[in-house]
């Protein structure tokens, strides 16, 4: 058994604004989880953040490292780039921050996440499994 889990995410929304969708896929060891769920006016980048904040909401075992593994260049860089620091310094005004809060407030409990960026659409089956759920979620509100 190792300490590192893995979680996968992907936000969709048909319009932009318009209904959305997010999706993940949570893998550690053997075990596996999946959580999808939607609203019915969002965008994609929002979708993008909630599946990110919905993953690390069910993860139980804080002091494991997470690999999160996400499509959305939006939240990647966000962290990777340190482009949410600067915006918690200038005291935010920008879009999404109620989610932005939301998220600094979930990660704060965990050892070390760490974000990658992968190709969306890519033949990735965690990916594409996550923009299936992330779709169907979506549609429900059409």
């Amino acid at each position: 058994m190792n300490n590192i889990i893995n979680l996968y995410t992907d936000g969709s929304s048909r319009g932009n604004p318009g209904p959305g969708g997010w999706g993940v896929v949570l893998v550690w060891n053997d075990y596996r989880k999946e959580l999808s769920g939607g609203a019915p006016q969002t965008t994609n980048n929002r979708m993008e953040l909630t599946a990110v904040i919905e993953g690390l909401r069910a993860i139980k075992k804080k002091e494991y490292t997470v690999h999160i593994y996400s499509d959305s260049s939006y939240v990647v860089n966000a962290i990777n780039l340190g482009w949410l620091s600067k915006w918690v310094a200038k005291g935010f005004k920008k879009k999404n921050e109620d989610l932005w809060r939301e998220y600094i407030s979930v990660a704060k409990d965990f050892k070390e996440l760490k974000y990658h960026w992968i190709k969306g659409h890519a033949g990735h089956p965690e990916n594409e499994r996550c923009d299936r759920m992330a779709f169907e979620q979506a549609s429900l509100y059409v």
